[in-house]
């Protein structure tokens, strides 16, 4: 029987701990496939977050270190500046990223440092219950709170790929998701894209990625997907925001 599809060879065998209907493994598998098909694998350089992906290190078949909560940006810049030639990329949620580590992310990318970030956003905080997120929507409820986000009193939710790409040391911002298989494709080009502009020595990229959480969404995985496509992706739309200036 032909073989029409089978695992990348850039994810390691070791099972997923995620939960079902999350879509973090599809989003594993783009990144590994993307570094895999750009001949960047052997020499990539995982910098894994915490949080619901702190064990990425375990998945991706490369080199891979792990980093303090939302320090994966800074810890990416030294990897990258010792370690000129090597693909350095870090893995990181809306928790990690647009919480503790909002400062490493934006003076990263302020600084034009020469890195890939990967960076999930579920509007909450997975690993550790279900918490109200920077990313959170406005009437959403969370643990923290109950009655849903409330812009009065808890602020509006963060849009990572607007506020970064207005920075002139970033060279590619783009937002995408992986809900349903055309965006999965356009998911991958970005990747791949992102890595390109790495290997281009162009300066700070970063691929946003809508996410699903059925866990801490308390719904089922396809009515999750359906929420995603209905409540985030208006007020997170999808597009390219940045990309480097042909020369």
């Amino acid at each position: 029987m032909k073989t029409v599809f089978e695992k990348t060879k850039g994810l390691t065998d070791i099972p997923f701990h995620y939960c079902p209907g999350c879509t973090h493994g599809i989003i594993h598998r783009l990144v590994a496939e993307s570094l895999v098909e750009l001949g960047l694998m052997e020499d990539a350089v995982c910098v894994a977050s915490v949080g619901c992906s702190v064990f990425t290190y375990k998945y991706f078949d490369c080199d891979a270190m792990q980093a303090s909560h939302g320090r994966a940006p800074a810890v990416a810049t030294g990897a990258k500046r010792v370690l000129k030639d090597r693909t350095v990329f870090t893995y990181q949620g809306d928790g990690d990223l647009a919480a503790i580590g909002t400062a490493e992310t934006v003076h990263a990318a302020a600084r034009g440092e020469n890195i890939t970030i990967i960076y999930v956003n579920n509007a909450i905080y997975g690993m550790t219950g279900g918490q109200m997120a920077p990313t959170t929507l406005v009437g959403q409820k969370a643990t923290t709170s109950p009655e849903g986000r409330i812009a009065s009193t808890n602020g509006y939710p963060i849009r990572v790929a607007e506020m970064l790409s207005t920075l002139d040391g970033t060279a590619f911002i783009e937002r995408v998701a992986v809900n349903k298989p055309a965006n999965v494709i356009k998911a991958k080009k970005a990747i791949k894209k992102a890595f390109q502009t790495q290997t281009n020595k162009q300066g700070f990229s970063l691929v946003e990625i809508l996410s699903s959480c059925p866990t801490n969404w308390s719904m089922p995985p396809q009515d999750a997907l359906n929420w995603l496509e209905e409540k985030m992706i208006p007020y997170y739309p999808l597009g390219n925001f940045k990309t480097p200036e042909e020369n």
